[in-house]
């Protein structure tokens, strides 16, 4: 898939990026009523700015250097959809999980739902067994 250009929805995914990123005063890029279906967290589900929130500065106190990279894009009317990687060395207690200094690389794909000029929704699909087992924990 060829990169394309965000056009419509570029300022509210460009601040939704750099929050992932570490800028947290970006949190008016999500609704109120954000919805992240996320494959990593108990139940799937985080719903809500607040939560969200909290997930982001939870995993990025976990991983003070976590980056995300989107490799392409494709833009529609409300949907954007987009390889991304993901990257991050694990320097702190996260889901549980002791630091155990380990990086990891992971590719996913997410679609998102933007209206307002806000995330609405995000679905994230990748596999949280990789970076598990890049971390370490599912070592024999």
């Amino acid at each position: 898939m060829e990169a394309t250009t965000l056009t419509r929805h570029e300022q509210p995914m460009s601040d939704y990026l750099a929050l992932w990123n570490g800028e947290s005063s970006k949190t008016d890029s999500v609704s109120d009523s954000f919805v992240a279906y996320e494959p990593s967290v108990p139940g799937g589900v985080i719903q809500g700015r607040e939560a969200f929130e909290a997930y982001v500065h939870e995993l990025r106190t976990a991983f003070p250097d976590f980056t995300i990279t989107v490799e392409a894009v494709l833009e529609g009317d409300d949907i954007v959809m987009a390889e991304w990687t993901g990257r991050g060395t694990h320097e702190g207690e996260f889901n549980g999980l002791p630091p155990t200094g380990r990086t990891f690389e992971h590719r996913g794909m997410s679609t998102f739902v933007v209206a307002d000029g806000e995330v609405q929704e995000e679905r994230m699909y990748y596999d949280p067994r990789e970076i598990a087992e890049q971390l370490g924990f599912l070592e024999e």
